[in-house]
């Protein structure tokens, strides 16, 4: 008989889409190594029958987090375009359910957490439906949108284990991802 008290486990991809891939409008070192790490990722989540989110970025045209209006980066995943798309190499089930974040024009949308689904239910409340108590997180970047999201999960009683095969960083300032992995492990993610 299983245990009914176990820990229920999502996966969560954070914002693997085609502009933080090579080529993208800010594209992050490494990405596509991250893309065949999610892959193998997402083939045991299935097999496990664990629930798949994957975050997106879905920002407006005009948002003061992007440069022309004030922000600190290059225009990209603006909703609706090709840029925002998720990468066509990752392999999503059609099950997937996708956040989207960074919607208003005053929201950076860093962290999933600040993002609703489909259905317009926040991340939090989404997972609490689900009973999900922990979470295996993936994805682009490290030093931003995946640590946020990672923190905020700690903060919300959500353990976390971070896929260390399937994420990388923008590192804008050198040793900013190894910066990032020791602040969320101290904060008590796993590291694997």
């Amino acid at each position: 008989m299983p245990n009914e008290h176990r820990d229920k486990s999502a996966l969560l991809i954070v914002d693997v889409q085609k502009d933080f891939c090579a080529g993208g409008a800010l594209a992050v070192p490494e990405s596509e190594r991250v893309l065949l790490a999610l892959n193998r990722h997402l083939a045991r989540a299935a097999g496990e029958g664990m629930p798949v989110y994957a975050s997106r970025d879905w920002h407006p045209e005009v948002t003061n987090h992007f440069a022309p209006y004030g922000g600190q980066w290059p225009v990209h995943c603006v909703r609706e375009t090709v840029g925002a798309q998720f990468h066509p190499a990752l392999q999503l089930p059609t099950s997937t359910i996708v956040v989207s974040k960074g919607v208003g024009p005053n929201q950076s949308g860093y962290s999933a957490f600040e993002g609703r689904t489909g259905e317009g239910r926040a991340f939090l409340v989404d997972l609490m439906m689900r009973g999900v108590t922990r979470l295996e997180v993936g994805g682009l970047a490290i030093d931003y949108c995946v640590r946020a999201s990672v923190l905020d999960a700690l903060s919300h009683g959500i353990e976390v284990t971070i896929l260390s095969d399937a994420i990388a960083g923008v590192d804008l300032a050198p040793g900013d991802s190894a910066r990032a992995i020791a602040e969320m492990r101290a904060a008590g993610a796993e590291y694997s």
